[in-house]
């Protein structure tokens, strides 16, 4: 079910995230042991394209008082 990204490029955590639907989706709502470990996978990777996002989001002004 999971798919590897290819070196060159990270997905987003947009895309991530609809693979994580889409195993709960196909499981039923009940993670078999090995859809489990695709989940945790998953989940890391989104939790580093989150992160990775956030990092390179243009910040917000600052307002000097």
């Amino acid at each position: 079910m999971a798919t590897t990204p290819s070196p060159d490029r990270r997905r987003t955590a947009d895309e991530v995230n609809e693979e994580i639907r889409a195993l709960w989706l196909s499981a039923g709502g009940r993670l078999r042991p090995d859809e489990r470990l695709v989940y945790e996978q998953l989940v890391t990777e989104w939790a580093e394209a989150e992160a990775q996002a956030e990092a390179t989001a243009d910040p917000s002004p600052t307002h000097a008082a």
